[in-house]
């Protein structure tokens, strides 16, 4: 069913997630095709054993205890085709490097992904955006398993997309591909603009440490999370090896051997003294993983 080479016995999750936290799983699979990967899935759900999917883990915080089950990832779902203004792309390919073919065709609407360190799967399941864009702006259809393990495919006003949320948050289905429709441009331009934006990532954000980006979503268009995080004094507050970033207040970094407990322990303190200061409550758009809750 899977070749053992896609298999890995409790492997270390910290060596899958961008914060670089996490204990061991005991399986950890990369299916090599789809139809290896229903194969998987009937095989987990006849025997019910405990699975989740992960993606490149940039918004996924695991504790430090075992995951008592199956970790599927799905980096071999990674063929990408461009025609004309479309991107045909599965769920495993990577945003970065994708931001990067639509800039060597000329399409500009994918310069907003360039620093987002995940695949194209997460991107559309988080809504992933920055500067004022997302991908709903992009996405034309998506394909993906439903909880019969059946193909489907819905056309954008279909998935109920909205500020760093889609219907897949909400629903037990698999994301396998996607249709964008990008908008031709000039490639000197979509450069640049790719390239002022990097600067100012540099100069912003602190991209020498393992962290997630953001954690909190912003509570309105003209409230920033890390504002509040910055006024209540709380730049470069530690616990453990998290500390939240003198660069950038909305950022937690691992500048030692961060635990899982230790990110989320720092990101519930935020929570509680912005409620108190400001009567706002901040919403993680990281997900914890393996907590027991």
């Amino acid at each position: 069913m899977i070749e053992k080479e896609n298999v890995k016995l409790n492997e270390s999750l910290k060596e899958h997630t961008t914060y670089k936290v996490g204990g061991t799983c005991k399986y950890f699979i990369t299916p090599k095709d789809i139809d290896g990967l229903i194969d998987l899935l009937k095989y987990l759900r006849k025997n019910n054993i405990k699975y989740m999917i992960l993606g490149n883990g940039s918004n996924t915080i695991f504790s430090s205890s075992e995951y008592d089950g199956v970790i599927i990832n799905l980096c071999n779902l990674n063929s990408m085709v461009i025609e004309d203004n479309k991107i045909y792309v599965e769920a495993g390919y990577q945003l970065i490097k994708l931001s990067m073919d639509a800039l060597n065709n000329s399409l500009s609407g994918l310069e907003f992904a360039a620093g987002i360190p995940g695949n194209v799967g997460g991107a559309i399941f988080m809504n992933a955006g920055a500067y004022k864009s997302d991908m709903s702006n992009l996405i034309k259809t998506v394909t993906f398993l439903d909880e019969n393990l059946e193909l489907k495919t819905l056309k954008n006003e279909e998935l109920d997309f909205s500020y760093r949320k889609s219907l897949f948050q909400s629903k037990d289905y698999i994301i396998i591909s996607a249709v964008l429709e990008l908008t031709p441009g000039k490639k000197e331009e979509i450069k640049d603009l790719m390239d002022r934006r990097k600067e100012r990532r540099i100069e912003s954000q602190p991209l020498d440490y393992p962290s997630a980006g953001s954690v909190f979503r912003n509570p309105s268009e003209d409230v920033f999370a890390g504002k509040l995080i910055e006024d209540l004094g709380l730049k470069g507050y530690q616990i453990g090896g998290a500390k939240i970033s003198e660069k950038h207040a909305n950022f937690i970094i691992n500048v030692g051997d961060a635990t899982g407990e230790d990110i989320k322990e720092l990101i519930d303190l935020v929570k509680v003294k912005v409620k108190e200061k400001y009567n706002i409550d901040l919403h993680v758009e990281q997900r914890f993983i393996n907590f027991g809750e």
